[in-house]
């Protein structure tokens, strides 16, 4: 029996990677003044010893009315990059697993309560809320606030917010970037045609509409090293009749290939509350396939990925490079040893952890480096 794909090692860039599974980006809301704090360490910490490939930040905001809440983490300055730092040293002192960061700002999206404070917006007159940004000035659900239009000042300070986090970022010895263009977020808003009703060069064609994003990868491309990965985040489609789709999204995949981005990561939704998502196991793995159909740079598949089998399958037949987790790994930390032990892998363990290897798994965990 040959060796399952899912542990054979993979590329991104310049980055090498153990094997095929990708912890996805997770908003923690646990943030103080975009600060990262003692729940960030104990999080990324566990997820570091799981076994997986890649660890990568939750969504992080590149200026403070970029974050999702006033809870969110954001490297916008020497204090949110001291906090991340306290952080990351943490981590690596105990684990060497190559750590991204997913980069973005929320624009119409903004200004909301945590998830289990139910996720409403946040008046801008409120202690906690703050005036939202969008490319057009249409509000996420009816009867909220209303997002001003960004001119093209804002346009420019947006950009070189990203480039300041990305060089942040390389300051804080990060091995890779990961830019959010999906769910309904500030780059996925411009690429939609349901939230971007501009009538300038930021709007109305498809070319136009992808022009802020490009920019912005164009930008932190040339502002993080060469040698280190700078991927995209999308949303294969907004499943409402319309609205952006999987053929756009490839036209989109083919300009972010042509400027040097070193994989894309096929999510999808979150851009209008009409969406009607058949959701169910491997329900975007076909997005992953059809944009994996039209290019060469990796693709990294994602939702629903829940099984072992599942994960080894989709990565056998060539849907998709990689396979990214979230809800998966906060609900089992050790997914990627129980996959390996389930397919006949091996991977990486913390000497600590040895001893725990079941008899029936004894090649389970590679040995530990002198």
């Amino acid at each position: 029996m040959s060796a399952p794909k899912l542990f054979q090692p993979f590329h991104v860039g310049g980055l090498r990677l153990d094997n095929r599974i990708v912890i996805a980006p997770m908003c923690q809301y646990s943030a103080v003044e975009g600060e990262m704090t003692d729940w960030h360490l104990m999080h990324l910490g566990q997820l570091a010893q799981s076994g997986a490939a890649l660890l990568t930040i939750e969504a992080t905001a590149v200026l403070p009315e970029g974050r999702i809440s006033y809870a969110d983490v954001g490297l916008w300055d020497d204090r949110t990059q001291a906090a991340m730092k306290r952080v990351l040293d943490g981590v690596r002192a105990h684990s060497d697993m190559p750590i991204a960061i997913q980069l973005g700002h929320a624009g119409r999206k903004a200004s909301v309560e945590p998830p289990w404070k139910g996720g409403a917006q946040i008046a801008p007159d409120h202690d906690l809320g703050w005036q939202t940004v969008a490319p057009s000035p249409l509000p996420f659900t009816p009867g909220t606030n209303a997002p001003m239009a960004l001119d093209k000042a804002g346009i420019d300070r947006l950009r070189d917010a990203f480039v300041a986090a990305a060089k942040r970022a390389d300051n804080l010895g990060l091995d890779a970037i990961q830019l959010h263009g999906a769910h309904g977020y500030l780059m996925h808003q411009f690429l939609s045609p349901l939230s971007n009703k501009r009538d300038d060069d930021y709007g109305g064609s498809l070319e136009n509409r992808m022009r802020l994003p490009l920019e912005i990868f164009d930008a932190v491309r040339a502002a993080f090293p060469a040698e280190k990965a700078v991927t995209m985040r999308v949303s294969g489609t907004d499943w409402v009749t319309g609205g952006w789709d999987i053929d756009q999204t490839i036209e989109f995949a083919k300009a972010l290939e042509a400027r040097g981005c070193s994989a894309i990561h096929v999510s999808s939704g979150g851009l209008d509350p009409r969406q009607d998502i058949p959701v169910g196991p491997s329900y975007q793995v076909p997005l992953a396939r059809a944009v994996k159909q039209a290019v060469d740079m990796p693709v990294i598949a994602v939702g629903l990925i829940t099984d072992f089998e599942q994960a080894e399958a989709i990565v056998g037949t060539g849907d998709a490079d990689l396979i990214a987790i979230a809800r998966t790994i906060l609900y089992d930390p050790r997914w990627p040893w129980h996959a390996a032990a389930h397919l006949g892998a091996s991977v990486k363990a913390a000497p600590q952890y040895l001893r725990c290897q079941p008899r029936q798994y004894r090649h389970l965990f590679d040995a530990p480096k002198d």
